[in-house]
Parts: C-alpha cells; sequence; structure tokens
C-alpha cells in the first residue's frame, strides 16, 4: 500500500476491497481510495461528505475566478453581490473577508483540503448573521453585586 502524499490519498488494490473490506471503507471515510484494477482505470472511493467539500470548493472556484474576471468592481463589491450576506459586515470587514476567503481557497486547492475555504467562507458568514442579529464586540455590562428577585 502506497500513499499519494499531495491529497493524502491511499492506493489500494481492488482486491483489498473484497478481502478487507471494513478496513478500506474506514480509511475511505477518513480520506479518499484510489482503488486500482487489473481491467480499467483506478477509481476513486471517498465519502459522500468528502465529495460534497469538494463539489462546493469547485463552485466557488468559479464563482470567484468569474468575479476576478470582472474589470469594473473589485473583488469585495462583487462577492457582496454572489454573497449578500457580506453587506452585513463593515466595509473594512468586507474586504478582509474578500481576501481571507480567496486565500483560503487558494490553500484548498494547493493542498487538496476542500474543507479550508468552506470553514473560511462559513466563518465569516456566521459573523455576518450574528452581527445583523445585533450581537457585536462592545463590552457587556455586568452587574458588580448579586440582585435578588422575586420568585415568580
Amino acid at each position: 500500500m502506497s500513499t499519494i502524499s499531495d491529497f493524502g490519498m491511499t492506493v489500494r488494490r481492488s482486491s483489498d476491497l473484497s478481502k478487507h473490506a471494513a478496513e478500506v471503507f474506514a480509511e475511505a471515510d477518513d480520506h479518499p481510495v484510489q482503488v486500482t484494477r487489473r481491467d480499467g482505470e483506478p477509481l476513486v472511493l471517498m465519502s459522500q461528505r468528502e465529495a460534497d467539500a469538494r463539489a462546493q470548493l469547485l463552485q466557488l472556484a468559479a464563482q470567484l475566478i468569474t468575479l476576478s474576471l470582472d474589470d469594473d468592481e473589485s473583488l469585495e463589491v462583487g462577492m457582496t453581490k454572489l454573497f449578500p450576506w457580506m453587506l452585513a459586515l463593515s466595509p473594512a470587514d468586507q474586504a478582509e473577508c474578500a481576501k481571507n476567503v480567496v486565500d483560503a481557497a487558494r490553500a484548498s486547492f494547493s493542498t487538496g483540503q476542500a474543507h479550508l475555504a468552506v470553514a473560511e467562507l462559513t466563518s465569516w458568514r456566521e459573523t455576518a448573521t450574528a452581527l445583523a442579529a445585533g450581537l457585536s464586540s462592545e463590552p457587556v455590562d455586568w452587574l458588580d453585586e448579586i440582585e435578588s428577585v422575586e420568585r415568580p
């Protein structure tokens, strides 16, 4: 058994799949497994979660590439049209969000780890949602002394 180190993919023979199915499936739960065959092209076995993350990353890549080709507006403006939740962020945070998402997408592509870009985008979306709900980083005033209240 060898490992394709660029993307953490383990290589297994098709006979391993039939003889040690539980072991191969456990590996595929953790990372994609390439199954080689004598009679055809190798196949890749991966979890649905991994396949969904890769599809989501490709969709994000297509959207970012489309935005980068537009010379009429900045990346932040284009991203606020693509992701309207970004409008809940300040202009400075919109710019930081755009940069962080692009950087995370680049890291995802270069490492084969789709979750990096997805997690960054999700983190910013959750921040925008919290800000829109009125939560902020303003300090909270806490009571210094215990207050007694009547029982309802």
